[in-house]
């Protein structure tokens, strides 16, 4: 059982709320979340339609884990056309309000057409209401939107998914922030919320998830799994205590800390923005950045940060709301914001995160693109005229806090750096300074200094990102086996097992960070024991492969071909200067044939007949 077998479709042209039945041979073959919604939007669009118009829709969906007692089973995501990219969107979120859908009694919610007027659909368990957003939360932050549909219901059980000012104005990597400080944040699914004229969804779910298979054999193996992530040095200890910020000084030590516009592989300044650093007590008051950890729903982890910041920063002297304690930097912000832009204020960093989060757009992004910008004014490309007066260097803290408040707000340059790097880069006349992939800024690995990862960015569905296939985990960490960083021997190999394997995490509920400590042995009997089927360890990943060819197949027919499987060329051509990679650049050429023919693709990057009917697709 497991899936509550009902999805909620929302007419917003029509203005209706209609239940149907989950379509259970799809779930058979894609299970859940990430995987069963990618099946929706590849049957329901065209996915050469425009992103942001009415014909596209937007999928928040849960897996048949989320809400259980599964250790991290709280995840949900976001399933769209991204408008930053023009490929599958997936964007996946922690916090509360996923289990909170699935608790109301549904296993998906489609969001299609366009609203004439901003709207908010509130949700308390089968009753679906689209309520006037008007004046009351349009217009308004992540954070005031949130405040006020709590203030509105009184239910402090109340969970709240939202978009701020800088999806309603037009910012290309919007996201959806859900529980005030997590995110479904990448490849602009909040922009296309927005878009929709859809400002929130506010649920209440007092049903519970109790349709478990097999409860006895469940809770055996929810135990077992529970003691190996407790037992694991990473999601036992390094990540309750330093989170996802444990990784700075390490990816900076082996020379893959993507610096000033991935012009670097080495930051100088990564130890004063490092999660050790957070510990520290500032100067001026005496207090550490980091207040604590937090968890996300039925997490045995907790990896979320809670920060402060110093009152007398120049920052936020004059901004008390931001004086209390708020989401605190992960490793992706802290490294976009940071050590590609320069900047090693930990409290400048802090506070650009918290606009970040307040108004919803992805730091990874905004930091690669602002890194982009102050490439362009260094050569002479951008003017302070462009900037509007802003001296846009690199290390500024000022310059960047400056532009992070203004495309927070859609405003002034800050409406062009919500665009994006490759439509910034493409503007001003060196589209080579965008490092992206598919149109999405990469995350905080260079690929010169850990070969997998390369490969990783330029075949991943939904342009450059990690969390498609983090072989950081075998190259860096040695899980499940140790592989050389610098070696493209077996790469090919194992991006596509990691890929074929997180497609199934992301289906499940579960959290992919489990899989520090985690494989599919330790997932697949929870997952046998909470669903009808059969889900073998063999099964599973023959279901994760049929996802990842599913979104391949969503992306050529969008336009997006083996041309798009690259780099950029700064990666490809130019060598590491310091560091374990010293002289060495991407050798993306000799692993991407590889990978196509282990796939089942042709020399062009198309599935061959025989792959996809042996995947049923």
């Amino acid at each position: 059982m497991a899936w509550t077998r009902q999805v909620l479709r929302i007419n917003l042209t029509a203005g209706t709320c209609i239940p149907e039945p989950l379509n259970m041979e799809w779930a058979r073959q894609y299970l859940g979340q990430r995987g069963l919604a990618s099946k929706y939007l590849y049957e329901e669009i065209d996915p050469a339609c425009d992103a942001l118009g009415p014909e596209n829709k937007l999928i928040m969906t849960t897996g048949p884990l989320t809400g259980t007692m599964a250790s991290t089973g709280g995840r949900y995501s976001v399933v769209t056309k991204g408008p930053l990219t023009g490929c599958i969107a997936c964007s996946n979120s922690g916090g509360f309000i996923g289990a909170e859908i699935k608790s109301a009694g549904w296993d998906m919610i489609i969001f299609e057409g366009r609203s004439p007027a901003p709207v908010y659909l509130y949700l308390e368990n089968e009753q679906a209401t689209l309520v006037p957003a008007g004046e009351f939360i349009w217009g308004k932050s992540a954070w005031e939107t949130d405040h006020l549909l709590h203030e509105r219901y009184q239910d402090p059980l109340l969970r709240v998914a939202c978009v701020g000012r800088s999806a309603e104005t037009g910012c290309l990597y919007a996201g959806i922030i859900n529980d005030l400080h997590r995110a479904a944040g990448r490849s602009g699914v909040g922009t296309v919320m927005a878009s929709k004229n859809l400002k929130a969804v506010a649920v209440r779910g007092t049903r519970g998830v109790g349709n478990i298979k097999d409860p006895k054999a469940f809770m055996a193996a929810v135990a077992r799994g529970k003691k190996v992530l407790a037992d694991n040095a990473v999601t036992g200890q390094g990540l309750p205590k330093f989170g996802t910020q444990v990784m700075m000084n390490v990816i900076n030590e082996v020379g893959a800390m993507p610096t000033r516009n991935m012009r670097e592989v080495q930051f100088e300044g990564s130890h004063r923005i490092s999660g050790e650093a957070m510990h520290e007590p500032r100067e001026s008051d005496g207090k550490p950045n980091l207040v604590t950890n937090a968890a996300c729903f039925g997490c045995t982890i907790a990896c979320g940060r809670i920060s402060t910041i110093d009152r007398e920063h120049y920052t936020i002297r004059n901004k008390p709301e931001y004086w209390g304690a708020s989401g605190g930097l992960e490793y992706e912000a802290a490294w976009a914001l940071g050590s590609d832009t320069g900047v090693d204020d930990l409290d400048a960093l802090t506070y650009a995160n918290f606009l970040c989060n307040e108004d919803g757009f992805d730091p990874i992004s905004f930091g690669s693109t602002v890194a982009a910008a102050m490439e362009l004014y260094e050569l002479g490309a951008l003017t302070k005229q462009d900037t509007g007066g802003i001296e846009l260097r690199f290390g500024s803290a000022e310059a960047l806090t400056t532009v992070t408040q203004l495309t927070a707000r859609g405003e002034g340059f800050g409406l062009e750096l919500g665009l994006g790097s490759r439509r910034l880069c493409a503007k001003y006349g060196h589209p080579e300074l965008s490092m992206t992939v598919k149109g999405q800024e990469f995350p905080a690995y260079d690929p010169r200094g850990i070969q997998g990862m390369g490969l990783t960015y330029a075949t991943s569905n939904r342009g450059a990102c990690h969390l498609r296939s983090y072989t950081v985990s075998s190259e860096i960490l040695g899980t499940p086996v140790k592989t050389d960083p610098l070696s493209t021997e077996g790469k090919p190999e194992l991006v596509k097992a990691f890929q074929d394997a997180t497609s199934v995490v992301d289906s499940t509920g579960l959290c992919v960070f489990t899989t520090f400590a985690w494989t599919l042995e330790d997932i697949a009997p929870q997952i046998q024991a909470a669903c009808e089927g059969d889900w073998s360890i063999e099964n599973l990943l023959e279901t994760g492969e049929r996802i990842w060819n599913l979104e391949r197949q969503f992306n050529l027919r969008a336009g997006i071909t083996a041309k798009d499987d690259t780099l950029p060329r700064r990666l490809l051509e130019e060598p590491a200067q310091t560091g374990p990679a010293k002289g060495l650049a991407s050798k993306l050429g000799e692993m991407l044939p590889q990978y196509y023919a282990i796939r089942g693709w042709s020399v062009d990057g198309v599935p061959k007949p025989e792959t996809l009917a042996r995947l049923a697709l």
